[in-house]
């Protein structure tokens, strides 16, 4: 079977008669495998047949790529996006969209009309702690007409996915699953003494020397020196063993600058007529006014020499240029985080992984083997290479090899649930369904199917929830009657911290702050503090005197100390390299930082008119300038 100039595979094949017969469809299948180009069939159906399919992605990267791919398919008028950051042609038969955006419409009811299909990109994400909640929604109150394209690179249980959206969904559910890679791979370890290794062989060669030391006699074994690998030490062997471009793989921002700047001081990979080519596209992609800032020239003399980095803390057009040279072929080495593996179809000849133990936030851990096969597979271009190389570095004498030797062998954990309730989700079934309905929709959750079928009881929701209403009554957001309140209706539009904002706005703190000082607590609320966030002035003038629990133990008065000055000076017109005197935050995180404060208030203007020209003065102050988002 033939779809445009692509010979189809049989998964593909297979997915798409699936998709004639009107089912939802699971694709587990390896990366590089094609998966998208099912999408892509669902796509061009839709639009000879004049109806409506909603891509969703976890992340805005994903959107905004997918976005650029589809316009340049299908043509401008065809396709829309629609992020926390920008709206563009919500109309369009096609929509790109985070699933929080899609959640978020079917929750208010904003139904797309004709929708045939919601593609699901990247599912496995539905196991995030933190956001994971989102897809199960998206699924439980998606209308019963809609059909689902579900694309993941692994999913060990798929069939027990599939049956659990076929339970609730109340129609047929099919499941491909394709793990034969168009490019294998092969997996090595690198260590500083043994080099590039087999984990075989190495775990062989650490027993040895485990069991010469133990010959020696007990009183003279000593613990063997920690030896940290060098990724310069693994660049040079990949560049003499032909094994560029990489993409190395480093789980933290500021070691992936580090290493790059290290390696183009190192290596020089690319020709004269490169280095030019390079600084022609580097002119046309860097807006003059951001040229001289440090932290693109610095990104400048790697590019020159063919090494770059690529994560959240960039300079979105800085990003953008770096996977257009990669694309092009003039980036030997990229040092990136962990994004870069989600979707963004980028594969080189080998990939490298700094390390196999991560930070999550709460500790340190092994790396899931999800995680791992993610970013390795990446390594392999079709059409080009016959293997994909991947290379995970470690300190013989300080991993578990036995733990590293399971993890990279296969992806074996199934996808779990995180459902959870949100007190928005709460106002919005209290106000949408009665009883007998609400209690159906709590046991639609995939947690709630997976305990069912080991014959568990599952309250834990319900308890929930019914605590959940009485904190709501207590507070006036449900009256005695069931219904919602003012509180409560304006509380259903506000997606996060929706106690915290619904007080601010009924106590009058909304009404009585200036636009700069409105801007300022926002970005207190929606601040996230990371560890190693530093601001030079801290402190605030904003004062709230109120005794509203909800306030006084919700409101971060720290968060806001923090970023006063940062967003004060921002919203008060400075330019935009002056707010890097303010705090050490890169300029992604910057422009995330006001995007984040931008959608809160678009969401607090789309739930209360009232104080409709304030909040749009607040948005004008913040959304301007590097912070406008532009295709």
């Amino acid at each position: 079977m033939k779809y445009k100039q692509f010979t189809l595979d049989k998964f593909q094949e297979d997915a798409i008669r699936f998709i004639e017969q009107n089912k939802s469809v699971v694709v587990s299948a390896a990366t590089g495998t094609g998966k998208t180009l099912i999408a892509d069939y669902i796509i061009n159906k839709a639009i000879k047949t004049k109806k409506c399919v909603i891509y969703t992605a976890p992340i805005k990267a994903l959107s905004n790529q997918k976005y650029r791919d589809f316009v340049k398919e299908y043509g401008e008028e065809k396709i829309g996006i629609m992020t926390g950051d920008v709206t563009i042609n919500e109309r369009a038969p096609i929509l790109l969209m985070t699933t929080e955006i899609y959640r978020n419409m079917l929750l208010e009811h904003q139904i797309v009309p004709n929708l045939s299909y919601v593609v699901f990109d990247e599912i496995h994400y539905m196991m995030d702690p933190e956001r994971g909640t989102v897809w199960e929604e998206s699924i439980i109150f998606s209308p019963p007409y809609v059909r689902f394209l579900c694309l993941s690179a692994t999913i060990p249980n798929a069939r027990q996915f599939a049956d659990w959206i076929q339970t609730i969904k109340k129609h047929k559910v099919s499941v491909v699953n394709y793990m034969k890679r168009a490019v294998p791979l092969k997996h090595y370890l690198f260590d500083n003494d043994e080099g590039i290794i087999e984990a075989e062989k190495l775990r062989k060669i650490v027993q040895m020397e485990m069991d010469g030391r133990a010959m020696r006699g007990r009183r003279r074994r000593r613990r063997p020196q920690p030896n940290p690998p060098n990724h310069l030490y693994l660049i040079s062997d990949l560049y003499e063993q032909d094994l560029l471009p990489t993409i190395f793989f480093v789980l933290s921002r500021k070691l992936s600058r580090e290493y790059a700047q290290e390696c183009a001081k190192e290596f020089d990979f690319t020709s004269k007529k490169e280095k030019e080519k390079i600084i022609d596209l580097f002119s046309k992609y860097i807006p003059v006014k951001l040229r001289g800032m440090r932290s693109i020239q610095q990104l400048r003399k790697m590019l020159i020499k063919g090494v770059a980095m690529h994560n959240a803390g960039m300079f979105p057009r800085a990003k953008e240029l770096v996977e257009v040279l990669f694309g092009e072929g003039l980036v030997s080495v990229l040092y990136s985080t962990e994004t870069f593996a989600l979707g963004i179809n980028m594969p080189a000849r080998s990939t490298c992984i700094n390390s196999m133990r991560k930070y999550d936030g709460r500790s340190f851990r092994y790396m899931y083997s999800k995680e791992y096969f993610q970013m390795a597979g990446r390594a392999g271009r079709r059409g080009i290479d016959v293997k994909g190389h991947v290379f995970a570095m470690v300190d013989k004498n300080a991993y578990d090899l036995n733990k590293i030797i399971s993890l990279t062998k296969a992806d074996s954990e199934p996808m779990i649930s995180q459902f959870k309730l949100s007190y928005n989700m709460v106002l919005n079934i209290v106000n949408d369904y009665d009883e007998h309905q609400i209690d159906n929709i709590l046991k639609q959750n995939f947690d709630y199917f997976l305990q069912k079928q080991k014959n568990k009881k599952q309250i834990r929701i319900k308890a929930q929830y019914n605590n959940m209403v009485k904190r709501l009554k207590r507070y006036s957001y449900i009256d005695k009657d069931g219904r919602l309140t003012g509180r409560g209706k304006f509380a259903r539009k506000i997606y996060a911290n929706e106690l915290l904002i619904t007080e601010l706005l009924f106590e009058g703190v909304f009404s009585n702050f200036s636009e700069s000082d409105l801007n300022v607590l926002i970005a207190g609320i929606v601040y996230e503090p990371r560890r190693l966030d530093k601001f030079n002035k801290v402190g605030t003038n904003i004062k709230i005197k109120t005794d509203n629990q909800i306030i006084k133990k919700e409101l971060k008065w720290d968060n806001i100390k923090k970023v006063d000055a940062l967003v004060r000076a921002w919203s008060d017109g400075c330019e935009f390299r002056q707010l890097f005197s303010k705090c050490n935050l890169q300029e992604g995180d910057l422009i995330r930082f006001f995007r984040q404060i931008i959608d809160r208030l678009s969401q607090i203007k789309k739930a209360e008119h009232m104080i409709t020209d304030k909040l749009n003065k607040c948005i004008e102050r913040i959304d301007r300038d590097e912070v406008s988002i532009v295709f």
